[in-house]
C-alpha cells in the first residue's frame, strides 16, 4: 500500500526546501518572500503565486478579475514583508478561448492596477494549453535593510493583531457560487468584490517596518495561517474568536447563515496583515492604524507552545485547519 500523501508543510520541508541548498535569502521556505541584497542600504523581495482557474477562481471568471487578483495576491505579500512593489514578471498559460480580444482586456486590467500600486511589468512568458488558464506573477519589490517583516519574529508576550475583516474573501466565493441567493443583495455584492479584487495593504507593511514582531498575510485562512506564524516563530497563540472583525455585509450573510462562520474563519482569501507586536507598542500600532484609515483589531496572544489556539465565549476551544494547498 503507498504511503499517504504528504500534507503541504511536509512537502515544503521535505521535497522542495533541500532545493534551496541552505542559501539564506530562501529564509528556509518559512516566509512570503524571499530576500537578495539590492546595494545601496536596500533589499530586494521576491515572491511568486499562482492562479489556476477552477481553482482559485470560478471558470470562466472574466479576464480583468483573473489579472487583478494575480497581481495583488502577490502584491499581499510584498505588503506582509513590508517592502515597496517595484517590477513583476508574469506567466500565461491560455487556451483557444482567450484571443486578442481576452488579452486586450486582461492587459487593461493589469495597467490600471500598475498605475494603482506603482508597480511595472520587466517580462514573462506565454503559452497554450489545453487545460485551466494559469497566471503566475513574480512580484520583485524593495525594503530597507534589515528592516523587512518576517513570520520568525513573534516572542511570548506579544499581542496579535489583524487588519480589516475577516471572511470576507470565503464568504465572497459562495456569493460567486450563487450559494447566497437568499441574502441581501448588495452585501452579497460587496463580499464577491472583495474576494475577486482583495485590497494589499502596502502602506500597512510599510508602517509596521520596526514595529511588528512577525507578520503575514492571511491567504488560506486564519485557521492555517496562524499556525504557519506559530512554526515559522516557534511559540503558540491564544486568539479570542470573538474578537475576529468582521465586515457589515458578513455580518448580514452570517445572521443568515450562521453554519458559515467556522468556515469563513478557516476559508482565506482575505488577503488581511495578521502581524504581533511587544504590548507597549500597542499605541502605536493605533496610531498607526488611525493615520492609514485602516482598522486593526488586537485578537489574542502570543504564549509558550507550538500552535494557535482559538477560544470561544464560554472557555471552550474550536479546531481551525484553514484552507491547504496538499
Amino acid at each position: 500500500m503507498p504511503p499517504p500523501p504528504m500534507d503541504e508543510f511536509a512537502r515544503i520541508d521535505q521535497l522542495l526546501k533541500p532545493l534551496t541548498e541552505g542559501a539564506a535569502e530562501a529564509l528556509d521556505l518559512l516566509d512570503d518572500a524571499a530576500l537578495l541584497p539590492a546595494g545601496g542600504g536596500e533589499e530586494y523581495v521576491i515572491t511568486k503565486d499562482a492562479l489556476v482557474e477552477g481553482r482559485h477562481v470560478l471558470a470562466g471568471t472574466p479576464p480583468e478579475i483573473l489579472a487583478q487578483k494575480a497581481l495583488r495576491t502577490n502584491l499581499s505579500d510584498l505588503a506582509a514583508m513590508g517592502a515597496d512593489p517595484e517590477f513583476y514578471l508574469l506567466a500565461l498559460a491560455l487556451g483557444r478561448e482567450q484571443d486578442d480580444a481576452w488579452l486586450g482586456r486582461f492587459t487593461q486590467a493589469l495597467a490600471e492596477d500598475q498605475r494603482r500600486f506603482g508597480i511595472r511589468l520587466i517580462g514573462g512568458d506565454s503559452v497554450s494549453t489545453t487545460g485551466p488558464v494559469t497566471v503566475s506573477v513574480t512580484a520583485i519589490g524593495r525594503c530597507p535593510k534589515g528592516m523587512a517583516l518576517r513570520r520568525a519574529g513573534a516572542q511570548v508576550g506579544h499581542q496579535v493583531w489583524v487588519s480589516g475583516t475577516l471572511g470576507d474573501g470565503v464568504l465572497g466565493l459562495a456569493g460567486a457560487r450563487g450559494e447566497l441567493a437568499d441574502c441581501d443583495g448588495a452585501a452579497v455584492a460587496t463580499l464577491v468584490e472583495r474576494h475577486n479584487r482583495p485590497e494589499p495593504r502596502l502602506a500597512l507593511g510599510r508602517g509596521l517596518r520596526g514595529l511588528a514582531g512577525a507578520a503575514m498575510d492571511l491567504s488560506d485562512g486564519i485557521g492555517g495561517d496562524a499556525a504557519k506564524l506559530c512554526r515559522a516563530s516557534g511559540v503558540g497563540m491564544e486568539l479570542d474568536v470573538a474578537r475576529f472583525p468582521r465586515s457589515r455585509a458578513a455580518a448580514a450573510v452570517l445572521a443568515r447563515h450562521p453554519d458559515l462562520e467556522a468556515a469563513a474563519w478557516a476559508g482565506g482569501d482575505d488577503y488581511e496583515l495578521l502581524f504581533t507586536a511587544a504590548p507597549d507598542l500597542g499605541g502605536e500600532v493605533r496610531a498607526l492604524s488611525r493615520r492609514l484609515g485602516l482598522a486593526v483589531t488586537e485578537i489574542g496572544r502570543v504564549v509558550a507552545g507550538e500552535t494557535a489556539i482559538f477560544r470561544v465565549p464560554g472557555g471552550g476551544t474550536v479546531p481551525l485547519a484553514g484552507w491547504t494547498h496538499a
